[in-house]
């Protein structure tokens, strides 16, 4: 029987037995939970594996699947107890000992996130808009990711996860094949458990067609207006003007535009502190290896780093609990984890002005959030009423924060 066009199977799929054919298909769904990125490892096995053929058909094959299990590996802490995520696992070393794949070898290059000067497609005008380029490739607009850190500091991460952190000393925020985003933490009082960010490091890596090496560095009490080279965009290259630094506030709020990565950061002066918020294309904000799987906006807080249940709101000052809500409540008008973040932030510190640095995430959640529904989605009871003077519900306070309920 002629097969239909289009139905036609990859060659080192025709022989296998029919469970293992069902079990392909399965492993290759995409209806997954929305935090684990395994349809993104499936998605990327199958192209690379659609037209395969030719002499070189199963060292191209055994690539892919080199790569395929280096993707799941690094998908592997958001997939803990997913059906699709252990049986792509599973899939992977069965299809490498049928096709006597060895498990170290080359892997596939990564993927390009726009065309380059000698890839089809390529239109200069577009090179250094990461927009227009996707349109013209894909259709549409890209999928967009947001990340914050702020306060004591409490890390929203690009999968909604929200985590209150200790991280004292270097943490990187972004480690990716574009971005490198270090903060620096530092008790906000002295023999706290509680850390406030006190230096951000932004470097947007070289992008030979459109943009040198530039580097932003802040510190608490000095946000400047300019990279640390005096410039305030991408340099000489042919697409300098799509990376663009803009004092919005003097001395309290900076966005820096990256449009050739689609990308958005904002610094803000937070009280004695700063805060960091941005906007990535999805393509930009994934696009890292195995080895940098240390990022606190892509994995959240290391367990052992972030606050523990036992410990809470120890009052500081005249800040009461009852201060503390009657301060946040000025500046945030739904009970969200911005506001029980504010609480928490005004009773550690004593300071009324950490109520800034909730405020500013949430403006910048409302611009740089790709889904406005989402914004609120840590939303709590009303009927909770939380650090409250009794050490009950001082420990309510971090179980909320650390498990974002």
């Amino acid at each position: 029987m002629v097969e239909p066009i289009g139905s036609r199977r990859p060659p080192y799929l025709a022989n296998l037995p029919f469970f293992m054919k069902i079990f392909i298909l399965l492993l290759l769904g995409r209806n997954v939970v929305s935090h684990c990125k395994i349809s993104r490892c499936n998605s990327a096995y199958l192209a690379a594996t659609e037209n395969i053929q030719g002499p070189k058909q199963n060292a191209s094959l055994c690539e892919a699947l080199r790569s395929y299990s280096v993707c799941t590996r690094r998908t592997a802490r958001t997939c803990r107890g997913n059906l699709a995520y252990h049986s792509a696992v599973y899939g992977i070393e069965d299809l490498m000992i049928q096709n006597n794949c060895s498990k170290e070898g080359p892997t596939l290059p990564p993927r390009p996130i726009q065309p380059g000067p000698n890839q089809p497609g390529f239109a200069s005008p577009d090179i250094c808009d990461y927009e227009k380029s996707f349109a013209r490739l894909h259709g549409g607009s890209p999928a967009y990711r947001h990340c914050a850190a702020f306060g004591d500091p409490h890390v929203r991460t690009f999968s909604d996860e929200f985590h209150t952190c200790r991280v004292e000393g270097s943490w990187p925020l972004l480690d990716n094949h574009y971005l490198f985003v270090q903060a620096t933490s530092s008790p906000i009082v002295e023999g706290s458990y509680a850390t406030g960010i006190t230096q951000l490091t932004v470097i947007f890596k070289n992008m030979k067609e459109c943009v040198d090496e530039k580097i932003y560095q802040a510190e608490a009490g000095d946000l400047p207006a300019a990279f640390i080279d005096g410039s305030v965009n991408g340099g000489e290259r042919p697409g300098g003007s799509s990376l663009t630094l803009h004092e919005r506030t003097s001395g309290r709020h900076v966005e820096i535009h990256a449009a050739y990565i689609g990308t958005t950061i904002a610094v803000r002066q937070a009280a004695r502190h700063l805060s960091f918020s941005i906007q990535a294309a999805e393509q930009v904000a994934f696009s890292f290896t195995d080895e940098q799987d240390l990022q606190l906006c892509v994995f959240g807080c290391p367990s052992d780093q972030r606050v523990s249940r036992s410990a809470c709101c120890p009052q500081r000052g005249n800040v009461t609990p009852e201060v503390a809500r009657r301060l946040c409540k000025e500046k945030l008008e739904v009970d969200d984890v911005y506001f029980q973040s504010c609480v928490f932030d005004v009773m550690v510190s004593g300071d009324a002005n950490m109520t800034q640095a909730a405020q500013g995430a949430l403006e910048d959640a409302k611009a740089f959030h790709p889904d406005p529904k989402n914004i609120h989605i840590f939303q709590m009871d009303k009927g909770l009423r939380l650090c409250s003077s009794s050490f009950f519900h001082s420990l309510l306070v971090v179980l909320v924060l650390e498990l974002g309920l």
